[in-house]
Formats: C-alpha cells, sequence, structure tokens
C-alpha cells in the first residue's frame, strides 16, 4: 500500500522544489485567511516577501479559485478554506512532525504531545494553531457534569478564541484556575473562563481575588464564602488547561522585585506555574502565596493539557514536564526542536 508519507518522501528526492512552493503558498494562503481582508504589501510585510513574489503566488491562488481580490483587500473562498484544511496533514507530514512528537514523548517522558508547524516567537500565526489544536484535545476529554480550570495569559486567550462554538457535554463548569493578574482584562482567567463557557455550552463563575496575595490578605479572602466556595470547587477539578510560563517573565508581570527576580534566576529558575518557580529539574525555587489551584492539585487533576509555543518557553516546558507524566503538551515546531537540542 502506497501511503502520503511515501509519496512526499519521493517527491522530496525527485522534485523537492514542488514541496517549497506547496508550503510557500500554504503560508499564504493561511495568512489571508487569517487577517483578511489584508492588501498585498500587508501580507508582503507580514510574510517578509518580496510584493513581486507575492503578487505572482497570489495570482496563481486566485486562478484556481482559492482567494478573491476586492478593493477592501482579499479574501480567501470557502474552497479555499477547504484547502487549508486539507493542507494541514500534507504540511504535518512534509515536516516530520508525527516522527517529532515521537522524539518529545520520549525525550520528556510525557503521555502525549501534540506539535504545529512554525515557530510562534517568529510567527503570531502559530499560536493561533496551537489554539486550535488545544481546543480540538479539549473537547474530546469533556464529559457531562465535568468542572474545567483555566489559567489566564496570552497564549490561553488565544485559545479560547479558536474554540469553536458548540456544546459538547451537559451541565460543564468553567471557573479560572487561579486569581487576576495584570491590567489586561482579555488575559485576566476570569475573562477566558467566561469566553470558554460560552463557546461549549457550559456554565462559569468567577474568582474575583488577585493572583497574588499576603498571609492575612488570603486568610480574609478565604473567609468570604463565595471565594471560599469556588476555590473548594478548583480543588476538585476534573480537567485543567494551562499555559507555561518562563520564570523571569512571569516573575516580572506579578512585579516582583529586581533583587527577588536576580536571586530567583541565580537558583536556576526557568519556569513558573501554580504560584511555584521551578528549576529545568522541576524542582521548586521559590513558592509565591497565591489563591486558587495549587501544585498538590495539579498532581491530582484527571485531565491536564499544557500549552506553549516558542523556542523561548522550551526550558519552562521541560521543567513543568517533569511534574507529571500523563499531561498532554500541545507546542510547536520551534519549542519542540529547541527542547530537544537542549536534552540532546
Amino acid at each position: 500500500m502506497f501511503y502520503l508519507s511515501d509519496l512526499i518522501e519521493l517527491e522530496k528526492k525527485i522534485v523537492p522544489e514542488i514541496l517549497e512552493t506547496l508550503e510557500k503558498r500554504y503560508e499564504i494562503l493561511r495568512s489571508i485567511y487569517y487577517y483578511q481582508p489584508i492588501g498585498r504589501r500587508a501580507l508582503a510585510n507580514h510574510l517578509d516577501l518580496g510584493e513581486r513574489t507575492v503578487r505572482t503566488e497570489v495570482s496563481v491562488l486566485k486562478e484556481q479559485g482559492l482567494l478573491n481580490i476586492e478593493s477592501v483587500g482579499m479574501y480567501v473562498t470557502e474552497e479555499g478554506k477547504n484547502i487549508l484544511i486539507d493542507l494541514k496533514d500534507v504540511i504535518y507530514n512534509i515536516k516530520g512532525l508525527k516522527d517529532l512528537e515521537r522524539m518529545l514523548e520520549d525525550a520528556l517522558n510525557i503521555k502525549k504531545v501534540f506539535i504545529v508547524p512554525g515557530n510562534s516567537d517568529e510567527d503570531e500565526l502559530v499560536l493561533k494553531d496551537i489554539g486550535k489544536v488545544a481546543a480540538k484535545h479539549l473537547k474530546k476529554l469533556i464529559r457531562d457534569d465535568y468542572v474545567i480550570g483555566i489559567t489566564g495569559g496570552t497564549t490561553m486567550e488565544q485559545f479560547a478564541e479558536e474554540v469553536n462554538s458548540e456544546k459538547v457535554a451537559n451541565d460543564v463548569l468553567v471557573l479560572p484556575a487561579r486569581g487576576g493578574l495584570g491590567k489586561s482584562v482579555e488575559t485576566q482567567a476570569n475573562s477566558i473562563a467566561a469566553k470558554l463557557a460560552n463557546k461549549i455550552g457550559g456554565s462559569y463563575r468567577l474568582l474575583h481575588v488577585p493572583d497574588i496575595v499576603g498571609k492575612e490578605a488570603q486568610d480574609a479572602l478565604l473567609k468570604i464564602p463565595d471565594v471560599r466556595e469556588i476555590v473548594s470547587i478548583i480543588h476538585n477539578l476534573d480537567i485543567l488547561v494551562f499555559g507555561l510560563g518562563r520564570a523571569d517573565t512571569m516573575a516580572e508581570r506579578r512585579e516582583l522585585s529586581e533583587e527577588k527576580i536576580h536571586k530567583l534566576i541565580e537558583n536556576g529558575a526557568v519556569a513558573e506555574a501554580f504560584g511555584h518557580y521551578f528549576d529545568r529539574s522541576g524542582n521548586t525555587v521559590y513558592e509565591s502565596m497565591t489563591i486558587g489551584l495549587s501544585l498538590s492539585d495539579y498532581e491530582r487533576v484527571k485531565n491536564v493539557i499544557g500549552v506553549a509555543g516558542g523556542e523561548e518557553k522550551a526550558e519552562a516546558i521541560i521543567s513543568i514536564c517533569t511534574i507529571r507524566g500523563d499531561m498532554i503538551l500541545v507546542t510547536d515546531e520551534g519549542a519542540a526542536r529547541k527542547i530537544l537540542s537542549i536534552i540532546n
């Protein structure tokens, strides 16, 4: 039997330029789809291609009925959308991502890895693809009466944005796994929990407390019945979807002192999650006082999906994956290859 992967290997040897052209046109069509309506100059700037190259490739795609060019910009047609869906598996095979997933599972010693093409440090659209894949696998896990916890951050905001509006189970409750952090409303765990609940036809409850508090403030907040009740539910989540953060980045967002941040880095901290700062081996370097999901809670959650992309988060991913081996990781090609280079 002749498989797609066999055909791709033959093409790589005989007509490698075909695959290069295919990847280029896929990226162009994909970018138009995400940014439509978009003009040729803006598209060329985004893809870092010459306008002449973009003009030539766009003409070919238009002739094939995959996009329309109007005065306000370019749009992908329905046929173009279908082609994008079909091409995902082809690009996945061209880049050898199935083998890369297996290698990463073995290297990190975790249950399952899903990798999307590209590097989100260089291309913001890759983060959208990561969100789509994470959303797809979340829906596979949801059952009636499940409680889902979700953290805040840019990656989680994009994840919630990419979830299709579709009821998947009855009486699903979505909660923020942690308190609020930062000034951006869109990236707060409360906002993301509400958006996710609305997308999947579930309900939500909010946790109106800051992410980091002192001991006295924590004790006072936990005396509030509503806060105490939500925290008790968070302790018993069925599914957790969370973003993996770099230690230095998260320490700055939490406005730790320069002295404290320097000490964290000096002690080997590379990752932050659940109020803990971890070194590359998953050892806790520093623990902050937080309200919400704790490290011990995390270790008890039945289903865990960690989401992160980009080379810059490679060490953070390595660190968090040492904590439990039965997690699902959704990442990108850039992070995956960097992780393997570090481990090897």
